[in-house]
């Protein structure tokens, strides 16, 4: 393992497309999504832990959930696991992580990942992403990882690629693209030249906190007027100056969209983001109806293509139902058609509004 070699696994999201299972308290990265006895934030960092030195593992997460973190992953050193005192996108948290590493390390290749993507190729994972670590030390380059389509996605962003290679496998970033609409989408997939975009990207630290000194000046001067308290005591309190003055904006729109240093690598590494009920749908075994079940205590009866998910302890029965998402919980019992998935948001806001956030 290579000791310049480090990953931020970005943890601080409620996953509130996953309600009424993922609750603010205790939200999706945490939980044992597709029932396979370990909650999504354990699988990504054994899947890092393969190549990367533990002490080289960071997580980035809320305040909140830094006993959660510790909880799950009792092999890491409590001082990894970097708390946030405001949610404010994932920018702030990059510079945050990335400022800290330059101090401790100049020559530092930083991945940076999300805790709740399911990737079940874990060699050719492992292969791309030591590609992508091999190529931001010899190029002063901010790397991202593009998913090959499978089919015109209106879920993710795409990412378009020059067509000539800058390296082995390794293309110029032309441009990046939000969640389109239908047509667009099919259009893209036809081109053949554009990407879903995996939200993981690789650089050296020194590179990327370049990127904000141009691009996002006034959060690197933030950063930077506080160097001297990272990785000492006073880091906690520094942070807690920095974050309210730190503007809300993703990575990708604070640095990824405007640097011309930008590449992709085309990837397949059977990959999902496990974003919504619907993800998961299509990540679990299904019956001979097509129904998703993830509790032993089901009973379906003429019912097809359904997600189902329920606690062990309560005997849930489904009939008659087509096309569903039903979700129960201890005190929450959601049913809404799968082609309304995207507005379980608005759902959610619906019942702050109504309810306030006992359910929340």
């Amino acid at each position: 393992m290579n000791k310049h070699h480090y990953v931020a696994i970005m943890a601080g999201g409620i996953g509130s497309r996953f309600w009424p299972k993922s609750r603010t308290s205790y939200p999706k990265q945490f939980l044992d999504i597709l029932n396979t006895g370990k909650s999504l934030i354990r699988w990504t960092y054994e899947r890092y832990a393969a190549f990367i030195p533990v002490e080289n593992i960071f997580i980035v997460t809320s305040e909140e959930y830094v006993s959660i973190c510790a909880e799950q992953l009792p092999e890491l050193p409590l001082e990894n696991i970097l708390a946030e005192p405001s949610r404010k996108n994932t920018a702030p948290c990059v510079a945050y992580i990335s400022y800290k590493l330059l101090q401790k390390d100049p020559e530092a290749a930083l991945i940076v990942a999300p805790s709740d993507h399911m990737i079940l190729d874990q060699d050719a994972f492992r292969a791309i992403t030591s590609k992508a670590l091999d190529f931001v030390t010899q190029i002063k380059s901010l790397v991202t990882l593009g998913i090959k389509p499978t089919h015109p996605n209106t879920g993710y962003g795409y990412i378009q690629h020059e067509p000539l290679a800058a390296g082995d496998g390794i293309y110029k970033v032309k441009t990046f693209t939000e969640k389109p609409n239908l047509e667009l989408a099919k259009t893209f997939l036809a081109s053949g030249d554009f990407l879903w975009n995996a939200g993981i990207f690789v650089w050296q630290v020194k590179n990327v906190m370049k990127a904000f000194e141009q691009y996002q000046p006034e959060m690197y001067e933030l950063f930077d007027n506080e160097k001297a308290h990272f990785n000492t005591a006073t880091e906690k309190d520094a942070i807690n100056r920095i974050y309210p003055l730190c503007t809300n904006v993703s990575i990708d729109f604070a640095i990824m969209e405007k640097a011309d240093n930008v590449f992709v690598i085309p990837s397949s590494f059977g990959w999902s983001d496990l974003g919504t009920w619907n993800s998961a749908y299509d990540n679990l075994d299904k019956d001979y109806l097509g129904n998703a079940v993830t509790s032993d205590n089901v009973i379906v009866i003429d019912a097809t293509k359904c997600m189902i998910s329920a606690n062990h302890d309560k005997l849930v029965l489904v009939q008659g139902i087509d096309d569903c998402i039903i979700i129960d919980t201890k005190d929450v019992l959601m049913i809404c058609k799968k082609e309304k998935e995207q507005a379980i948001k608005e759902y959610v806001a619906e019942v702050k509004r109504n309810k306030g956030d006992k359910y929340l």
